[in-house]
């Protein structure tokens, strides 16, 4: 399924105008059930949908036993739907899912282990780890409408998606890993959009060292950080970058 589709539409520059062909980012519902009991639903870029079912649900401690592809029944439709048969148990009663735009976020208290990751990253290297994130963006320069999210290890980028939500394009990225059994020890995670405590909550709980991001922390984001022990950066542009939380991890050189 196509993550946009082409639609004719008037721009307007000043008194003149044109009729063109636009690129539109696709919204698809994804309706998620275990074991056909559904347990809920969000609206997301109908890619990656694997990598976002894995990242999600165990991310946010819905299901606690590693997610197998093969056990996950997923169509493509008007909606898509996709049914789990996982061994773990799954209590839905117990959490409360917070709507964002494209996501959920399960509301509740949360304790972080702190990340002890003595990994650093040199500036120039962050740098040029962002130059490649943005040549990747191929759907946000088509339709100014998607989030982007990646995971490195400092060299390369070794995973990367794009979606309508931010809280989906972190759990795809995480999902990939999990899906993939890769460990989260010396890696950073790039974001193109704000990072609020919702976003940097996904990251602590797998103790991804580096958080980075082309916009900005909320407050409660830099709290969580610092308690954490994360490395926070954000508003990483061109030649600037600023260190918000734990700075020992990003060198000068």
């Amino acid at each position: 399924m196509a993550p946009y589709r082409k639609k004719k539409i008037i721009t307007y520059q000043g008194s003149s105008s044109e009729k063109r062909v636009d690129s539109l980012a696709t919204e698809k519902k994804l309706v998620i059930s275990v074991q056909g009991k559904e347990i809920l639903s969000l609206y997301c870029t109908p890619m990656m949908i694997n990598e976002l079912v894995t990242g999600f649900f165990m991310t946010e401690g819905i299901i606690s036993s590693k997610i197998s592809p093969d056990k996950m029944e997923i169509v493509h439709g008007d909606d898509i739907t996709v049914d789990l048969l996982v061994d773990g148990d799954i209590s839905p009663e117990q959490f409360t899912a917070v709507r964002c735009l494209g996501g959920f976020t399960v509301q509740k208290k949360r304790s972080f282990e702190k990340i002890h990751d003595d990994v650093s990253l040199a500036i120039e290297a962050l740098k040029s780890l962002f130059e490649d994130f943005q040549q990747r963006s191929e759907l946000f320069k088509m339709t100014g409408c998607f989030h982007s999210a990646a995971i490195s290890d400092g060299k390369a980028i070794l995973s990367f998606a794009e979606d309508i939500g931010r809280h989906n394009a972190v759990d795809k990225v995480i999902g990939d890993f999990l899906l993939k059994d890769i460990p989260f020890t010396g890696k950073a995670l790039l974001a193109s959009c704000r990072i609020s405590s919702e976003i940097i909550s996904k990251c602590a709980r797998w103790g991804i060292p580096i958080l980075a991001s082309r916009s900005a922390p909320t407050d409660l984001a830099i709290e969580i950080a610092e308690i954490s022990g994360m490395t926070l950066a954000g508003f990483v542009r061109g030649n600037r970058l600023n260190i918000y939380a734990n700075p020992q991890r990003i060198i000068p050189k």
